[in-house]
């Protein structure tokens, strides 16, 4: 009954389901393994980088994109349907910034590229966005004016949530497994440091890794009150190197 309704975005199956979007799921469950990490001074987001060629340049093309000073975004799935989304994430911030004179905040900037992913589920002609992302910030709370890190996911769906700790793309079930072991259950005094969550975000991406582990084949970006920025691969191998 459901291969009725696969070819099609616009029409709910009986069961309501739009099946299109579960394979987009599926493409981004087959996708390169991505891992975030909220921690007490910080966030984490990382990645491992498949190549199909020892000739590739490791360092061409980047999976952790920089959207605004203190906002970093990464995916598992299709890389041309993340392209897109990093656009439009950038447009978004860009102009908030003209209009409002500030930085955009992370969930506003999260609300608005849902959005754009959402009108991919429900218009002919197009078909959903085959990537999840990680969106790691570091925003001001409305009501204390407190700086605090935040983590969130966004599907094809248009859905997006906020983590404390998650995991994308390949055996991410696993992934979150691990994390949900080696993440604190109390915030408070035992509430994670930045440098915990660089080597929680390695070993879980190790979980899953096929192959050696080198500082070509990852990538991480960090996300404090200082802003955001995506580590060499000199920095990412001396982290390699403690664990």
């Amino acid at each position: 009954m459901t291969e009725r309704y696969s070819f099609s975005l616009t029409t709910f199956s009986p069961s309501g389901k739009l099946v299109q979007i579960e394979y987009a799921l599926a493409a981004v469950n087959a996708g390169a393994p991505s891992v975030g990490v909220k921690a007490r001074n910080g966030a984490v987001i990382a990645t491992e980088k498949n190549f199909k060629s020892n000739l590739y340049d490791e360092h061409s093309v980047y999976k952790i994109e920089q959207i605004s000073p203190s906002i970093g975004m990464v995916y598992s799935g299709m890389g041309p349907d993340y392209r897109v989304l990093v656009k439009a994430a950038r447009k978004r911030a860009v102009a908030y910034r003209l209009q409002y004179g500030s930085e955009i905040p992370t969930t506003q900037l999260v609300m608005r590229v849902a959005e754009v992913m959402q009108e991919y589920t429900q218009s002919g002609g197009v078909r959903p966005f085959g990537v999840s992302l990680l969106i790691a910030g570091y925003d001001e709370e409305r009501n204390t004016g407190v700086k605090r890190p935040v983590v969130f996911q966004c599907d094809p769906s248009g859905a997006y949530f906020a983590w404390k700790a998650t995991a994308l793309g390949k055996n991410h079930l696993n992934s979150r497994t691990f994390l949900e072991k080696r993440y604190p259950k109390n915030e408070g005094d035992e509430a994670l440091e930045l440098e915990d969550a660089i080597h929680t975000a390695i070993l879980t991406l190790k979980e899953s890794f096929d192959g050696q582990m080198d500082k070509n084949n990852i990538e991480i970006g960090v996300v404090n009150e200082d802003g955001f920025k995506r580590l060499t691969p000199s920095e990412i191998q001396d982290y390699l190197d403690t664990i």
